[in-house]
């Protein structure tokens, strides 16, 4: 009777050509309708104020002016990796012109309110969990509160945070909590309710109390429930604290990036900080994810 043979293991370079083509085509695409979009977004533009207006133009023309417009609706890819690049290696890094800067002063905010909400979080989901009453008493108004526009709480937060003396970083990290607390709660609200009754009941006749049957048993079940929700945590904190640079005016921060950009019309540096953003927080993302690795592997979990 024949045996059915386990295929190869890949090496590096096809599980790169596996993995990475997907991704490569899908970013080519990407580029490719950016282009189309912003020469479509900028013809008229184009048209108004850069080709002559006496001799006729081809469209070839047409495309070349639409492509380094000095004020463009819609920058152009290059554009926006031109000025990506030339802000790092232009300026130090204690420079507001420099995008790290900004990135280390939205990051701080982020990474405290991301602490604050994950604790925040994690109270609350194990007050709900051992208590019926609070069960019905809040979680209801944690499920209501997320329907409040962060853009429309954090002015408030903010005034009522700066009359009791808090400024700087702590306001920023308050609104970016508002948004980290609740994907944790309520992942670990079913993570914590996630061990089977007989493990629950096998913890009662090893006379458990509470505090060892929440560290021993439902801790470690809900860590699946806890990642995934940290993930989800840290790039909503990262909105929340550039939501909050808005209406304070700040000097320094990617939000602030973005709203000296708006303010002097320049598109190429607001899509600069986006992009800039963007790979913030993938790269924060990213962290959890190798914790979350670490930790599931030390405990057994595959990833």
């Amino acid at each position: 009777m024949a045996t059915a043979t386990k295929p190869a293991p890949l090496n590096v370079w096809q599980r790169i050509g596996r993995d990475g083509v997907p991704v490569a085509t899908m970013l080519l695409g990407a580029l490719v309708l950016w282009y189309l979009g912003a020469i479509w977004m900028n013809a008229a533009g184009a048209i108004e104020r850069v080709l002559p207006t006496d001799t006729p133009w081809t469209w070839q023309q047409l495309v070349a002016a639409t492509m380094d417009m000095q004020r463009p609706v819609v920058p152009t890819p290059h554009q926006v990796a031109f000025d990506f690049w030339n802000s790092l290696v232009d300026w130090p890094l204690d420079s507001p012109r420099n995008l790290l800067f900004h990135v280390a002063v939205t990051a701080e905010s982020t990474l405290w309110g991301f602490v604050l909400g994950t604790a925040l979080g994690l109270a609350l989901a194990v007050l709900i969990v051992h208590s019926r009453t609070l069960d019905k008493a809040l979680l209801p108004w944690i499920v209501a509160s997320q329907t409040v526009p962060v853009l429309a709480i954090a002015p408030i937060v903010l005034v009522i945070l700066g009359s009791l003396g808090f400024s700087g970083v702590a306001p920023k990290a308050v609104i970016a909590m508002y948004l980290c607390f609740f994907p944790v709660t309520v992942a670990m609200v079913q993570g914590l309710r996630s061990p089977q009754r007989i493990e629950t009941e096998m913890m009662h006749t090893y006379a458990a109390n509470w505090w060892q049957s929440l560290w021993l048993l439902r801790l470690p079940a809900s860590l699946p429930f806890l990642f995934p929700a940290l993930r989800v945590g840290i790039a909503a904190g990262l909105v929340g604290a550039m939501v909050a640079e808005l209406p304070t005016g700040a000097v320094a921060g990617l939000g602030a990036r973005l709203l000296t950009g708006s303010y002097y019309g320049n598109t190429v540096q607001i899509w600069s900080a986006l992009v800039m953003s963007a790979l913030l927080g993938l790269t924060l993302t990213m962290a959890v994810a190798g914790i979350e690795r670490l930790v599931l592997s030390r405990r057994g979990g595959q990833r």
